[in-house]
């Protein structure tokens, strides 16, 4: 049912617990790939810092962050085996929600697995929450998983 499923991380335990998730997800058949995603927050984009900063130390900044995200999906990618399913990672930069979003509609995700906070009230209109602005942005199905610690409640 599920040919190719995204798994939004941003290299946190808690973004993580989706694993067990996305193995069982696997073993019950049909998923030919696995596209493991992170999205860098880069400084380029915003004019402000690029101008008290300076363009070369915002793009030296922006480069170590894209790496640092790449190294983290391909040693996650390297310590999972998923049998016959081809693991990818990919590396966006940008407002996290909407370029998921869009990374998903664009390349063919049939489902994004996701873990959330479960915050809720205050905690969540201070935070914002990109699980909940991924499952009301997204055009596919969103999976999300609550983190273990989770308190039930509105």
């Amino acid at each position: 049912m599920y040919q190719k499923i995204m798994v939004p991380l941003d290299g946190s335990e808690l973004a993580e617990c989706v694993l067990p998730h996305v193995e069982n997800l696997v073993r019950a058949g049909g998923v030919e790939t696995i596209v493991f995603a992170r999205v860098a927050e880069t400084f380029f984009a915003q004019p402000a810092v690029v101008a008290e900063l300076g363009e070369a130390t915002v793009q030296k900044h922006d480069a170590e962050i894209k790496a640092a995200a790449e190294k983290y999906l391909n040693q996650l990618a390297g310590r999972l085996n998923y049998g016959k399913t081809k693991v990818e990672t990919k590396v966006l930069t940008g407002n996290a929600a909407e370029k998921l979003a869009d990374y998903a509609t664009k390349n063919n995700v049939d489902l994004i697995v996701i873990s959330t906070h479960g915050r809720s009230g205050i905690s969540r209109w201070v935070w914002g929450s990109v699980a909940d602005r991924l499952l009301r942005s997204a055009c596919v199905p969103v999976l999300m998983v609550r983190a273990p610690g989770c308190v039930p409640g509105i």
